[in-house]
């Protein structure tokens, strides 16, 4: 999703679940035309190194989600760290992949994977996501 008030293309963040939300972090490595952008439970090693310093970026990830590995996590902060960008990373305790979709408990015990859905660290993160584009798009 790509958010941009009354048109002002000046003003634009990117904000994505899953697959979606190592879209963003991608587009916002190779695009300095974004104020911001969301990654909710994304991957975060894709390939591409981030090459602009100007995008503030919010990474909100489930604590216990074994899609993303630790090392993975590591390497998108030392990645961040060196290519100083302005992120926060926050990891939601005891949260799963998918901790943002209500469906994904009961998918998760129907084909056997390893997601769930967590209303704290929804609730949390939605606002977290909030604050994050009041901040950026001002």
């Amino acid at each position: 999703v790509i958010l941009a008030e009354k048109s002002d293309y000046s003003r634009m963040a990117i904000i994505g679940y899953c697959f979606g939300g190592a879209q963003a972090l991608n587009m916002a490595r190779l695009s300095s035309d974004f104020k911001g952008v969301v990654s909710f439970h994304g991957n975060l090693q894709t390939g591409i190194r981030a090459k602009n310093n100007k995008v503030k970026y919010l990474v909100l990830n489930g604590a216990a989600d074994t899609f993303v590995p630790k090392e993975e996590i590591e390497g998108f902060k030392k990645e961040m760290d060196s290519a100083k960008i302005d992120y926060k990373f926050i990891d939601y305790p005891n949260a799963l992949h998918a901790f943002t979709n209500p469906d994904a408990t009961a998918t998760g015990k129907k084909f056997n994977l390893p997601i769930a859905y967590n209303k704290e660290a929804d609730e949390k993160s939605w606002q977290e996501m909030k604050t994050f584009l009041a901040e950026v798009l001002k």
